[in-house]
C-alpha cells in the first residue's frame, strides 16, 4: 500500500504556522502538512486520519487556546492508535520545568522557537533528516 507522508502542525499563530510550513517545505520535505490552530483541533484531525496517511511527525506549539501543546501531547500518548507518532514542541516557552514535563510526557524533542528565519530553516532541515528521510 502507498502511504502519503504527513506532518501535523499545531500552532495558534497564523504567521508561525506559515513560517514553519515554509521552512519544512523549503528543506525538501516530501510530505503533506496538515495544520491545526490548537491542540483540540489537532487531536480531532489525528483521530479522523486517512488510512493511507503515514504520519511522520506532530509539531506542537506549547501555548495554544483550548488545549495546550502539553495537553495535546498527553492525549496523543494516551491514545493507543496515536502514541507511536513522533512529536516535537517548538515554542517560545523554554522554562526548564516545562521542558522536563514535556519529556516526562513523551516528547521526542523540545526546541526553543527561533527568532530568525535562517534558524527556523535549520529546524526544517533537521525535521526532514530526522523524521522524513528515515
Amino acid at each position: 500500500m502507498y502511504y502519503n507522508k504527513v506532518i501535523y502542525l499545531a500552532d495558534d499563530d497564523d504567521d508561525d504556522r506559515m513560517f514553519m510550513r515554509k521552512a519544512i517545505t523549503e528543506s525538501g520535505c516530501q510530505a503533506t502538512i496538515i495544520e491545526a490552530e490548537n491542540g483540540q483541533e489537532l487531536i480531532q484531525l489525528l483521530q479522523r486520519q486517512d488510512a493511507a496517511e503515514e504520519i511522520k511527525l506532530v509539531v506542537l506549539d506549547m501555548n495554544m487556546p483550548l488545549m495546550t501543546g502539553l495537553e495535546a501531547l498527553q492525549a496523543i500518548r494516551a491514545d493507543k492508535t496515536l502514541q507511536h507518532i513522533p512529536a516535537i514542541i517548538i515554542s517560545t516557552s523554554a522554562e526548564p520545568e516545562l521542558v522536563r514535563e514535556a519529556y516526562r510526557n513523551g516528547i521526542n524533542a523540545y526546541i526553543k522557537k527561533p527568532s530568525t528565519y535562517a534558524a527556523l530553516n535549520t529546524i526544517g532541515e533537521a525535521i526532514r533528516i530526522c523524521f522524513l528521510d528515515t
